[in-house]
């Protein structure tokens, strides 16, 4: 009785081990989607590369495709449904997992602004949320069409610029924004990631520090448009990755801050684990995110806003902020006196 007993917990734990290994897999391969570098480089080898070949066509014929549909990311995009609902974004989200929370209604008739916190090291939970159908968004917020932004320079990359316009990522300026806030069908949620990437250079587990006391450009650009700002928090952001000692003063710190005022870019060092082995890799670790919709901030419409309005409601904005991470913080084992710290 003993020895089966006994073997029957070895059986049991050699299943779990596997089943967990099968979803690491699943959840690598949805990951190397969404690492940009790796498929801009793919992307851009193939592109290339096919030049010299025989199918030298396919390249020549995706060339004028692209000069002839280089205003789009500028334009809201192309959206396709097919793949926001691929299954592989619901294998990212059950790997943490990831859960999306409302907290409050959003008209489809009217547009918004969302500011998404915090940045950490990559953006694959707001990715995962806001792009794809892997935590339900269009159940959650019916009749919302969600997009975010991203860097201008990952649209000119070929084929790439096509994926991503078609999970919802537009450009980061101000033409692409005011295209899709000023859209009279309303039932558009634009999201910007605040801090940017040089809010990654904060991220680490338990680190709640956030890049906003000086970014009111899309303050300015809500009175502008005259649309409701909207805030959202995701908890369990920066607890996924270890990233490399960066402290003031230190040498990659010092670094990382002279490649971001050259090339307004980063490169956040990081380390986590592999799919078989858990000492080192890429792969995120696993930690229980919830990504929190706040309460839109209603917002008057001022074509010409002053500095004092903008600072008015920039004030609201990071009052309102403050208060979402409150409200939630118990829920998602932030610590009791645990604030969130504004540079």
């Amino acid at each position: 009785m003993f020895n089966i007993g006994f073997t029957a917990m070895k059986v049991e734990k050699l299943c779990i081990k596997h089943s967990t290994e099968i979803s690491t897999m699943r959840a690598g391969i949805s990951f190397c989607l969404v690492f940009v570098q790796f498929r801009c480089i793919v992307c851009y080898v193939v592109f290339i590369g096919l030049l010299f070949t025989r199918f030298w066509i396919f390249s020549i014929l995706y060339s004028i495709w692209w000069y002839v549909d280089r205003a789009k990311p500028w334009q809201g995009g192309r959206q396709s449904d097919v793949l926001r609902h691929w299954v592989i974004w619901r294998y990212m989200k059950d790997y943490f997992p990831i859960s999306l929370v409302k907290t409050a209604e959003l008209d489809p008739s009217r547009n918004y602004l969302a500011g998404y916190h915090p940045h950490g090291i990559r953006v694959i939970r707001a990715f995962t949320n806001l792009c794809t159908e892997g935590t339900g968004f269009s159940s959650v917020f019916p009749g919302i069409h969600s997009h975010l932004m991203m860097l201008n320079l990952w649209f000119w990359v070929p084929v790439f610029r096509d994926y991503i316009m078609s999970v919802g990522l537009v450009s980061a300026d101000k033409e692409s924004a005011a295209h899709i806030l000023s859209g009279k069908r309303g039932g558009n949620l634009l999201s910007i990631v605040i801090g940017g990437v040089k809010e990654a250079l904060n991220a680490r587990p338990g680190a709640y520090k956030l890049v906003l006391r000086n970014r009111k450009g899309f303050i300015r650009l809500a009175l502008m448009h005259g649309v409701a700002l909207v805030p959202i928090f995701s908890f369990g952001e920066n607890d996924i990755y270890y990233r490399v000692e960066n402290s003031p003063g230190s040498w990659l710190r010092w670094f990382q801050d002279q490649l971001y005022k050259t090339t307004s870019g980063l490169i956040p060092l990081f380390y986590d684990h592999g799919v078989f082995q858990y000492n080192f890799g890429l792969m995120p670790y696993r930690r229980p995110i919830t990504t929190v919709v706040g309460k839109p901030i209603e917002v008057q419409k001022t074509l010409h806003p002053s500095q004092e309005e903008v600072d008015r409601l920039h004030q609201r904005y990071m009052k309102e902020l403050e208060n979402l991470f409150k409200a939630h913080k118990f829920k998602n084992n932030a610590p009791i006196d645990q604030h969130l710290e504004f540079s």
